[in-house]
């Protein structure tokens, strides 16, 4: 089996690509600017348009809370070309919710937009003219990598039968996609909020193989305040009559768990945005005509609903939980002496970046790296972007992400 080929994953038979009604399960569709239907998944199923994307098969992972996940498959997308000495290569992980799609238009096989597409590409910080670049979905994802709404061995989704992976488990995955690959050493790995654990798990466990990193917006052990805010996240969808428990696939879309999750995602936004940017644009604006004293809708409101109600056609429920738990156990220093003992094993040069309207990740998370890694480019102290797009900054600030990724590239 060739792991370049984008056929390694066959179409299934069992069920159609995504199960329609013809009614949304809650929103009005002139409000939310979505008259589609939506699917009990929006997950990315065999048989479905692949897009840009290829997939290898990376055998069975024992993750660390128990479990098997057997005859695992990471899909990825790659810009530019591995040079002769393998030493060009730049790992791109992504965040919580993003893919493989770092750069390229929406269309068949990829529901939004290259995410980076400002930051990757010719003549771009991330040079694809002279980097070849990896972008993986990660392990429990729902754009191609095996996660919850993929088929087991016996052709039924994994469900809740998908055991609980760490971010560890993750890295195990992206280290046996990266040996497919050919590929003994990253020239660097960048990755912003949850892609920065995983960057840095990198950097701790295979220091040999990690060449620069660079962390976005993200953090080395998630905190009490950050578990709490994701326990929300995960009781709003399995609270929801739909989830049936993590085995909700057979079921019509408006049945399933859209609304827990579409609600999960309102509560997710309100981390990734700051509250000066959700102030300024929206202030106390109606929707509409209509007071919102009298049944009407606040602009902020209808912004929610907007996300909300996106977010369900193109991501899966169990995925959410299962990724959203992750977030929650990561520590680098479990097992290895506490977060301070960790950070001392990377041996890189790591850029740490906070952004200062952060209130997901706040800059107090990133300072605690920067005096931590002995490898730190900008010393005890991280670089702090000053920008008021809250976390998302570094998604959407990308001309000064880029300029500050540029340096440890070279």
């Amino acid at each position: 089996m060739d792991w370049q080929l984008s056929d390694d994953v066959q179409p299934a038979s069992r069920v159609p690509a995504a199960r329609l009604v013809d009614a949304l399960p809650f929103g009005d569709p002139s409000t939310t600017g979505h008259s589609r239907p939506v699917p009990v998944t929006g997950a990315w199923r065999p048989g479905d348009d692949p897009g840009d994307r290829r997939f290898a098969r990376i055998g069975d992972i024992d993750v660390e809370a128990g479990g098997t996940i057997s005859d695992a498959v990471l899909a990825y997308e790659t810009w530019g070309r591995l040079n002769d000495a393998r030493d060009n290569a730049v790992l791109v992980a992504h965040a919580l919710t993003g893919d493989s799609h770092v750069r390229g238009d929406a269309g068949p096989g990829h529901p939004t937009a290259g995410w980076w597409a400002d930051v990757v590409g010719p003549g771009l910080p991330i040079d694809t003219e002279r980097f070849f670049v990896v972008a993986p979905n990660m392990l429990g994802g729902c754009q191609g990598s095996t996660g919850p709404a993929s088929l087991a061995a016996d052709g039924v989704e994994w469900g809740s039968r998908f055991p609980r992976v760490t971010v560890r488990d993750q890295v195990e995955a992206q280290r046996r996609l990266a040996d497919r690959l050919g590929i003994g050493r990253w020239h660097a790995v960048v990755g912003g909020s949850m892609g920065g654990m995983h960057a840095l798990e990198w950097a701790i466990t295979h220091p040999e193989r990690v060449g620069a990193a660079a962390l976005l917006a993200s953090n080395a052990a998630t905190s009490a305040d950050q578990i709490a805010a994701n326990s929300l996240q995960i009781e709003a969808v399995t609270t929801d009559p739909g989830w049936l428990g993590g085995d909700f696939y057979d079921l019509p879309g408006h049945a399933g768990p859209a609304r827990g999750l579409a609600l999960a995602r309102r509560m997710a936004m309100l981390g990734y945005r700051s509250p000066h940017e959700l102030n300024e644009r929206f202030r106390r604006e109606w929707q509409s005509s209509v007071d919102p004293l009298a049944g009407g809708r606040f602009q902020v409101e209808s912004y929610l609903d907007v996300h909300g109600n996106r977010f369900t056609r193109r991501f899966d429920a169990g995925s959410y939980v299962r990724l959203v738990d992750a977030m929650s156990t990561h520590d680098v220093g479990r097992g290895r002496g506490g977060v301070e003992a960790a950070l001392e094993r990377v041996s890189s040069p790591t850029l740490v970046v906070g952004i200062s309207s952060d209130r997901l990740f706040p800059v107090a998370d990133q300072q605690r790296l920067a005096a931590g890694l002995p490898t730190s480019v900008s010393g005890a102290e991280p670089v702090v972007l000053e920008s008021g797009f809250g976390h998302d900054g570094f998604l959407i600030e990308t001309g000064r992400v880029g300029d500050l990724l540029a340096p440890l590239l070279a």
